[in-house]
């Protein structure tokens, strides 16, 4: 099987596992209002940290990285090639933001993008965590860091990964992460953008 026709195979592969609702499946097994019904209505960690339950919040952290992380590591493993490899692992992104379990209305899928940048290069996914980690630390903003993360995992892939396929998988994802966000942009610019912890009725 030749790299197009694998690519399609590792795309399918990736977005199943991204479709996999962790903020849902982890809700129901603490007890928990589905994330759906509250904040932002999003099914990702930062809703579930709403709910004041910070070890489910974490735990939808990981399991959304993980799949992300997962997918771009079984097309790796299984020898695929850098086309596949990128197909895997913007499969997986699409598939936590469009997910086939929860009707298409998924995530922002920010950590799931940084499971997905990990799989492709270690030193990639810690400029993107580092990004986001010192702007959520001096904003309290978990949509402003997203979006700094977004745009710096773009141009440090064009300075760290050679194959041109992954830098595009980069590309896409933080340019489609950046579409997401686009609520979140214009409550920054209005002042009404909630911050990370805070338990809230409005929209994120």
């Amino acid at each position: 099987m030749n790299t197009l026709q694998q690519a399609p195979l590792f795309g399918l592969v990736g977005y199943l596992l991204g479709s996999i609702p962790f903020a849902v499946v982890v809700s129901k097994a603490f007890g928990l209002a589905d994330p759906r019904s509250h904040g932002s209505g999003n099914p990702g960690a930062t809703n579930v940290l709403r709910t004041g339950h910070k070890t489910a919040a974490v735990l939808t952290l990981l399991g959304d990285a993980l799949k992300g992380w997962f997918a771009v590591w079984l097309a790796t493993h299984l020898g695929a090639g850098a086309l596949a490899i990128a197909a895997a692992g913007t499969g997986a992104f699409l598939g936590h933001l469009f997910p086939l379990f929860l009707r298409f209305k998924g995530g922002k899928g920010v950590a799931t993008a940084l499971g997905v940048l990990a799989g492709f290069s270690g030193s990639l996914a810690l400029v993107a965590a580092g990004a986001w980690l010192l702007t959520a630390l001096l904003t309290r903003y978990s949509s402003l860091a997203a979006l700094v993360a977004a745009i710096a995992a773009p141009i440090a892939a064009g300075f760290l990964i050679e194959r041109i396929e992954i830098v595009t998988a980069v590309a896409i994802m933080s340019g489609l992460l950046i579409w997401r966000h686009r609520p979140n942009i214009q409550r920054l610019f209005a002042g009404t953008e909630p911050r990370i912890g805070k338990r809230t009725k409005e929209q994120a």
